[in-house]
């Protein structure tokens, strides 16, 4: 599974404005929404379901990274984007320190191991220090997009060109 087959690309936040935890979540749904991926009547509902799944514990998993994640109904397939924040988000990380790059991912009820396949996947990329550097340093939607195209060839995983 690639980055590039659920990550929405219209939907990338290469400097994000919002400076909350709930705000930043608002935002990246709303890119969600505006590219149609989700309805308008189901923005505050995957709202919630994100916000209410950070209350069972914290998705921001230190090293300047927090990968936000929902099960809803409003998606028939796995959904990401990706925002980057100049100024750093307080997630209330497992490290304790502020968050700069963030994965949000909504995947349909009935299709958990698309889900699990998606968090690992994100997870393994955000584990190494080059691409969370360069995601940092991206300034625009073309250079999150090219980082993460790279980061799918790195991985073995362009078998389509």
């Amino acid at each position: 599974m690639k980055l590039t087959e659920f990550v929405i690309k219209d939907a990338i936040i290469p400097k994000l404005k919002a400076s909350s935890k709930e705000d930043v979540i608002r935002e990246m749904v709303a890119g969600l929404k505006n590219n149609g991926v989700i309805k308008s009547e189901d923005e505050d509902e995957v709202v919630a379901a994100v916000l209410k799944r950070e209350e069972l514990g914290s998705t921001g998993i230190g090293n300047g990274v927090a990968v936000p994640h929902t099960k809803h109904p409003a998606v028939n397939e796995l959904v990401a984007t990706v925002a980057v924040s100049e100024e750093g988000v307080d997630f209330a990380s497992l490290d304790g320190e502020p968050v700069y790059i963030l994965f949000l991912l909504v995947s349909p009820l009935d299709r958990p191991g698309d889900h699990l396949r998606g968090l690992e996947n994100i997870s393994r990329h955000l584990r190494g220090q080059d691409f969370c550097s360069f995601l940092r340093q991206a300034k625009t939607t073309a250079a999150i997009w090219g980082n993460l195209e790279e980061a799918d060839i790195d991985n073995g995983e362009d078998t389509e060109e």
